[in-house]
């Protein structure tokens, strides 16, 4: 039987509730989480290595084997699908000195950006220079495979719900904000590492979930994964660093000598040795973002609300842990079936946002198929402090 400890909104904890009936307890930030997602919370919380408890973020939803904003603290073990196939996704936020772009320069803006960003499955024609890709210490057999193809997707965007965002802050100047990740090179180490976890368990470890298959520490393989994820970590933040220079030189071209401040970088799919509960942990977050006590951090919403610069709060009930954006409220096939394509245009056209819905198939990603950023925000406010909030003006999604 279920067990849910309710916590009052009075108190200084804000969290939602805590569930006290699996191997250890599921402290959650939401009270809307599905079914599946909720039964993925209560695997890796009864997963042998796992410590301390399990912390769900407000925009939580269904992963693969772990759910998305989903913060496992672990003894001396790694799970490559706790940190997913897109390692190092995140994203970096950059303010202008600009304090007004009007529709037409935003318009041209995008415009460049377009010719010199491929989206979706598209990379660049040409292998991009080496000073763009990491240095490759020790030996990286997956990334060195990968490394040629990389240098051509390095400074792409991607697809899904990756994004390249003109915004404008509540601080009065013009914001950039881009959300990718590491693209095929941290596909394929992620692939390569959960397919050897998986092969190497009957004889190794405990019974498990092949979509839980983990590395112990004393294994060779945790520290080749633990490398080569670490190097996908550093090219998904070169690939976003391209992408905001390429972003920049629109800006540059279209509205003249323009100052850039504040860079942020924030991954939300990693995993980083830290201390939690008295103990050297492994912390993995899966669509979560890091917010020690006076990190800066990024909350996106949506193409059609707003977004938020976030200062953490470093709660250890979280894992020093927020949200990574709003959240998917409906998956991808049912946002395609049942959203109003013509409502969603009306939407975001009355907003007077350059947006990216043109078709039914993009209404995977039309601002109805997330969550209410606001609310939202409002559940983890125990978690961060707002700095900056960021209306959208103009968007490119893969």
């Amino acid at each position: 039987m279920l067990t849910l400890v309710q916590r009052n909104d009075n108190r200084k904890m804000s969290m939602i509730r805590e569930i006290t009936t699996e191997k250890i307890p599921i402290k959650l930030w939401l009270d809307d989480i599905e079914d599946t997602a909720l039964q993925q919370a209560k695997d890796i919380a009864n997963m042998p290595f796992s410590i301390g408890h399990v912390a769900i973020m407000p925009d939580s939803h269904q992963g693969y084997g772990m759910p998305i904003g989903g913060v496992l603290a672990m003894v001396k073990c790694i799970v490559p699908n706790a940190v997913g196939v897109d390692i190092g996704c995140g994203m970096c936020s950059l303010r202008t000195s600009l304090t007004h772009i009007d529709q037409e320069q935003l318009k041209k803006v995008m415009g460049i950006v377009r010719k010199t960003v491929p989206v979706g499955f598209n990379h660049h024609n040409e292998p991009q220079p080496e000073s763009w890709m990491p240095d490759i210490n020790g030996d990286l057999k997956i990334v060195e495979q990968e490394y040629d193809s990389a240098r051509k997707q390095v400074g792409t965007l991607g697809g899904g719900n990756h994004f390249i965002e003109i915004q404008k802050g509540s601080d009065g100047y013009i914001w950039i904000m881009v959300h990718s990740g590491s693209r095929n090179i941290g596909y394929k180490v992620a692939e390569y590492y959960n397919n050897l976890a998986i092969k190497l368990a009957p004889q190794c470890f405990t019974e498990m979930k092949d979509d839980l298959a983990y590395f112990p520490e004393d294994i060779i393989h945790f520290q080749e994964y633990y490398q080569e994820m670490e190097y996908c970590i550093e090219f998904a933040l070169n690939n976003r660093r391209l992408m905001m220079e390429r972003v920049k030189e629109a800006l540059t071209e279209v509205c003249g000598d323009t100052g850039f401040d504040m860079f942020i970088n924030k991954p939300h799919n990693f995993a980083d040795r830290e201390q939690h509960f008295g103990h050297d942990v492994i912390v993995h977050r899966k669509g979560a973002t890091r917010a020690r006590k006076g990190e800066l951090g990024m909350i996106p919403g949506s193409q059609g609300s707003p977004s938020y610069i976030v200062i953490g709060k470093g709660n250890p009930d979280s894992l020093e842990s927020c949200s990574h954006g709003a959240g998917r409220g409906m998956s991808r096939n049912r946002a395609r079936k049942i959203l109003d394509l013509a409502h969603e245009k009306d939407q975001l056209e009355g907003m007077g946002v350059i947006h990216a819905v043109r078709n039914r198939k993009d209404l995977d990603e039309a601002p109805s198929s997330y969550k209410d950023i606001r609310k939202v925000m409002a559940n983890q406010k125990d978690l961060i402090d707002i700095h900056t909030e960021l209306t959208p003006l103009a968007v490119i999604k893969g």
